[in-house]
């Protein structure tokens, strides 16, 4: 299985880019928000999820860990196929999508096209109060040129394991860091999403 490729961009087409690994061209699909990162003749290393069927074998290229993990984990959910799974990665970062989940809004994962308000609720169900995809291919081995992204996914889910850890529920540190990070913006550090959170979780006097 492939799960990444480093090497020259050769071609660059609607919805596939082809890059050229010493000398042997990989097609691969990819989203709109990736494509527009690829440049012809350029170095460039992406993350790929390999799909096989009986008639043919498919890669799905990424800029980011965390968007190849959050693709392979959204086909999780009922209704949701490789296409579906691309365009509400085009619709949404990663951050994005996980503050949607969070907060229960449904319409912002609508926003993707093929995506209606009953799929987006499934996204929803599926996917609340659980942690973020892991391992591998959605840790800090990313690529290089994305450093805010990685810096924002990090920071959430840093405040979200250390609310966790004090008590409460995944859901509701989910729900309370994603306030956070809309109310102070998509860099915020750790600390500030934290302090925020608890502010927004602590009960009225």
């Amino acid at each position: 299985m492939i799960g990444r490729l480093r090497g020259t961009i050769a071609a660059v087409g609607e919805g596939q880019a082809l890059i050229d690994v010493n000398g042997v061209g990989y097609l691969v699909h990819a989203g709109s928000r990736t494509l527009a990162k690829l440049t012809v003749g350029e170095a460039q290393e992406l993350f790929v999820e390999t799909q096989m069927s009986e008639s043919a074998i498919r890669l799905f290229a990424f800029a980011t860990g965390e968007d190849r993990a959050w693709f392979a984990r959204l086909q999780d959910a009922p209704g949701v196929g490789a296409k579906v799974a691309l365009s509400i990665l085009d619709a949404l970062s990663t951050a994005q999508l996980m503050d949607a989940i969070a907060l229960n809004d449904t319409a912002a994962i609508s926003r993707a096209n093929g995506v209606g308000k009953k799929l987006a609720e499934r996204i929803v169900t599926e996917f609340k109060g659980k942690p973020p995809p892991m391992g591998l291919f959605a840790s800090n081995f990313a690529a290089a040129t994305t450093p805010v992204a990685i810096a924002a996914t990090g920071a959430r889910a840093a405040a979200i394991s250390a609310l966790v850890n004090l008590g409460y529920t995944q859901a509701d540190a989910s729900r309370a860091v994603a306030q956070a990070a809309r109310d102070a913006g998509e860099d915020a550090s750790e600390n500030v999403l934290i302090r925020a959170a608890l502010k927004a979780l602590a009960p009225a006097n």
